[in-house]
């Protein structure tokens, strides 16, 4: 979908398919994203000088914060990456490089539009992958290749200089006309055979279109799947660069980059499309519009950002590692030029998102220079019974609509009553209340726990319809919410 005929008011229902409540966050991303429409039809002058108006979020677990983000990306399908703020504090004092997430970040923008080149082309490559597949059905049977013009061509006559004796003549014009029947032979055999390849060629041809021959076996090549230790131990995201290098190179000197598979007809199918798309498509076209499409529309979303907030005064111990990471995170967020294998991506037009239940830490307590580069903020809200009523409900992907589906591929059909929703929505609120709030998660093990004997044993109620109502949901839940100390493992 387009961002350009998207008002923030077409988006946040667009959000509201996906998403129950959080209308101020809802907002805010979508007046974030119109902006950047807006930035585009500025002046040249003007528009660099316009920056994204990066956002944090504030609120619990399971409230919809990352849903929001990831959801906003696909409906613009803009380049978006969701990366973890502790994963630069796991080893040691360095941890990961922070610019690692530009580069993954390229590395998605790339993938998408190398997706989208490949789906345009995908038919006009498929008289290519048809004939591939006839000549691994049939070796020995593809055209053969045309000589060229300044080939030799070889021929019976030869143009001989001659001063012999009349018989010595006769003998060589008798040795000339033997030749030209033997060429004159092979060259009617060659054609015979030409036609009952191509009669045979034509044949499976057919049959391969009918889909006849998808099951029979063909043995194809295939580039060999990297199998080195993981170099992650090593604190940098250009370590990613070098092994991947280091890779291609030791199966270039060793010479095991292909390997011979026998496939079926439908693998192979697949396997030649993906070869085929590959020499079609060229990478640097790809690689420079993806450049474009991150540093213009890409999103960063960073979660768990309050992990790595240090409170006034802790200027010790592991706050150092987390300040640090703080300092690190600055400059990209600020905009700076990170190297990628695709290229040097600016990102002072990217879009950050960060994220975190600031339970024990407060925003106040990241360092100064970085919530100045968070300047929208918005607190999202912890989900009542009402939220949670609409969440099994409402949404596109509720999870009545997911259990209801599961189990129909068994044969078994769930109905879940009026007041069955009520009470799991009433249990999930009462649980959260009492001990950690969750959010939404909550109701996946709710709704795990209620069908999990009907699921357990679909197999014995194939054609059956299961009611659940209020009455099966307690006998589910009740002795478990009860035990305060049980229900804090189970729920």
């Amino acid at each position: 979908m387009s961002i350009e005929g998207l008002t923030p008011k077409q988006i946040v229902e667009k959000l509201d398919s996906y998403i129950i409540g959080q209308y101020k966050a809802k907002k805010a991303v979508a007046v974030a994203l119109r902006n950047r429409i807006r930035r585009i039809h500025l002046a040249e002058d003007i528009r660099d000088e316009v920056a994204p108006k990066n956002i944090l979020m504030i609120g619990p677990t399971g409230v919809g914060k990352t849903e929001i983000a990831r959801r906003l990306a696909k409906l613009v399908n803009a380049p978006f990456i969701k990366v973890e703020a502790t994963k630069y504090t796991e080893v040691g004092y360095v941890g990961r490089d922070v610019e690692s997430m530009v580069r993954d970040l390229m590395a998605v923008g790339f993938n998408n539009v190398k997706k989208e080149v490949e789906d345009s082309m995908r038919e006009t490559c498929g008289p290519k992958v048809e004939e591939r597949l006839l000549d691994l059905l049939l070796p020995g049977t593809g055209k053969k290749e045309e000589k060229k013009e300044d080939e030799k061509i070889d021929s019976p006559f030869e143009i001989i200089p001659f001063a012999g004796t009349p018989e010595e003549a006769q003998k060589l014009m008798e040795e000339q006309n033997a030749k030209l029947a033997a060429k004159q032979a092979e060259d009617e055999s060659a054609a015979k055979s030409n036609s009952l390849d191509n009669s045979t060629r034509e044949k499976f041809r057919t049959m391969l279109r009918e889909g006849k021959l998808e099951d029979r076996e063909v043995e194809v090549t295939v580039k060999r799947q990297r199998s080195m230790p993981s170099m992650e131990i090593i604190a940098g995201g250009s370590m990613d660069d070098i092994q991947s290098g280091m890779m291609e190179i030791q199966n270039m000197l060793s010479g095991r980059n292909h390997k011979q598979k026998t496939v079926s007809v439908r693998e192979a199918r697949r396997i030649l499309t993906e070869e085929v798309l590959d020499s079609m498509i060229d990478s640097d076209k790809v690689a420079d519009k993806a450049k474009e499409r991150v540093e213009q529309s890409g999103i960063i979303f960073i979660d768990e950002i309050d992990k790595i907030a240090t409170k006034n005064g802790e200027g010790h111990g592991s706050n150092v590692s987390r300040e640090g990471v703080q300092r690190d995170i600055l400059p990209i967020v600020e905009g700076s030029k990170v190297n990628t294998k695709f290229g040097v991506v600016d990102t002072t037009h990217i879009l950050f998102i960060a994220a975190g239940a600031f339970s024990l830490a407060a925003p106040s307590d990241l360092i100064p220079e970085l919530q100045g580069r968070f300047p929208l903020r918005v607190e999202l809200e912890s989900l009542s019974k009402a939220d949670f009523k609409r969440i099994l409900t409402e949404p596109k992907n509720a999870l009545t609509k997911q259990y209801t589906a599961l189990l129909a591929t068994e044969g078994v059909n769930i109905v879940f009553t009026e007041d069955a929703i009520d009470r799991m929505s009433e249990i999930a609120e009462e649980l959260n209340a009492r001990s950690e709030n969750i959010g939404a998660r909550r109701l996946h093990t709710i709704m795990e726990k209620v069908l999990e004997e009907i699921s357990f044993d679909a197999d014995e109620h194939e054609g059956e319809t299961v009611n659940v109502d209020a009455k099966y949901v307690d006998e589910k839940l009740t002795g478990v919410v009860k035990d305060q100390d049980l229900s804090r493992y189970i729920l």
